[in-house]
């Protein structure tokens, strides 16, 4: 019963006989070979514009390069107190950046407040030598509460930071498990709706090392590939990691694995509604559910084999006897597994 997180589970059988058939092959080194080229390309057909994309190996890396690509002296980035960037990142986008200010913000089930992001940049406005200047505004997709922006909630970010002339960047460390729960195209949930750059995730949902820095505005990556070979992020095989791309995104197998992955929380999500050894901290839309459990359940519940951990973050109203926990299901998740976990609970 894996329930840690989505990067303990493996990776798709399509996934594994793509890189091992680009093993048998030769191919031209640092993302010069024809399929480099081909699933480059392959981007600028999913979201319906040119865009341009550079692959790296970790969520950080994307993360951390998508910043220094906007990067200004004394910048800061309006984000999520919560968002992966300031809670799980050890500094990798001040360091990439050469010290950009992450400003972390409130906002209720790890969604930026939109009142609180237009005070945290009036504060900022006019810039000062003193207090520093806006860089960019972040927002995270799926966010680290598991929960989903909608459309408009982001093209209301993106208008505030268009309006304070910053660029809006999205994590998407889980894009296919949020664009399967509102069935939109990735276009819609992108650049139509004011997202400038995104860190486009693979490996939670498949992949082994696969994420891609995306830019819906090609002119602000011209600074990337120096930026990327710097950061030791340019593989001399890069034509692997654009195989597990090619894999991901031929006849939709992305979101098919997204797909599953939510279906599973929400079989998980029914089955602690349907126990009074359980409750959903908040809801949740996507594979992850927070839940408050009996610290004796939680403890029988790992005795028997379960995995998952327990959160600190969110607010949740937690009595002593209890404990806020995290599950995250992934697109190798089991029914049998989910089923077992539920009929613990009862």
């Amino acid at each position: 019963m894996h329930f840690a997180s989505d990067n303990w589970a493996g990776a798709a059988p399509q996934i594994v006989e793509a890189v091992a058939a680009e093993a048998a092959r030769v191919g031209v080194a640092y993302g010069g070979s024809a399929l480099d080229e081909r699933v480059a390309a392959r981007f600028s057909e999913l979201f319906e514009c040119e865009v341009a994309v550079f692959f790296v190996a970790t969520g950080s890396a994307a993360n951390g390069l998508a910043m220094s690509a906007v990067g200004c002296t004394g910048g800061v980035v309006f984000c999520h107190e919560d968002c992966h960037m300031i809670e799980g990142e050890c500094g990798g986008v001040e360091f990439l950046t050469g010290g950009a200010r992450l400003l972390g913000l409130p906002g209720a089930a790890g969604k930026l407040d939109i009142d609180a992001l237009e005070r945290a940049i009036a504060a900022f406005t006019p810039a000062s030598e003193h207090n520093g200047r806006g860089m960019a505004v972040s927002l995270t997709q799926q966010s680290e509460a598991g929960t989903v922006y909608s459309l408009e909630e982001i093209r209301r970010v993106g208008e505030i930071a268009h309006a304070n002339d910053m660029p809006l960047h999205m994590d998407g460390a889980r894009f296919a498990n949020a664009l399967a729960h509102l069935d939109v195209s990735p276009a819609a949930m992108t650049w139509k709706a004011g997202v400038d750059i995104l860190s486009f995730g693979a490996t939670k949902n498949g992949c082994f090392a696969a994420e891609a820095v995306v830019f819906f505005d090609p002119s602000r990556a011209a600074d990337m590939p120096f930026l990327r070979k710097r950061a030791g992020q340019l593989f001399s095989k890069s034509r692997f990691v654009a195989a597990q791309f090619d894999a991901y995104l031929r006849d939709g197998l992305w979101l098919e694995l997204a797909r599953h992955a939510n279906a599973m929380a929400g079989r998980l999500r029914a089955g602690l509604a349907a126990s009074n050894a359980a409750r959903e901290a908040w809801p949740t839309t996507g594979n992850e559910i927070f839940a408050v459990l009996r610290r004796d359940n939680a403890k029988s519940l790992r005795t028997a084999g379960a995995e998952f951990h327990e959160w600190t973050r969110g607010g949740a109203e937690v009595a002593d006897d209890e404990i806020l926990v995290r599950f995250v299901t992934a697109f190798s998740t089991r029914p049998d597994e989910v089923d077992a976990a539920v009929e613990m609970l009862r």
